[in-house]
């Protein structure tokens, strides 16, 4: 998943608030400054927004793992009844194999 630095967001649309020991702010300063953000605010929305980006990503992939595990195990314990194609190809199989 490619990510990309958060640009011209308004900041009228919502406001987050935060408090943080000054060891934790200059620590995250320090990592904004060396990963080329403007300010703390721009790094800790994209830091936010990636680990939000991967938490719903892995949710989903256990959700539709979860969904093709009762699919799976749908179509085995209900099996559909075999179509004209399939009988037609049984019949064929044993009128070769005989």
């Amino acid at each position: 998943m490619k990510t990309t630095k958060p640009t011209n967001y308004d900041l009228k649309d919502a406001r987050f608030d935060t408090r943080l020991s000054k060891e934790q702010k200059i620590h995250f300063e320090r990592a904004a400054n060396l990963g080329g953000f403007r300010n703390l605010t721009d790094f800790v929305v994209f830091a936010v927004n990636e680990k939000a980006n991967e938490i719903i990503s892995k949710h989903e992939q256990i959700l539709q793992s979860k969904q093709d595990q009762e699919l799976f195990f749908n179509a085995l314990t209900n099996p559909p009844a075999p179509n004209e194609a399939l009988l037609k190809a049984v019949s064929d199989y044993k009128e070769l194999n005989g």
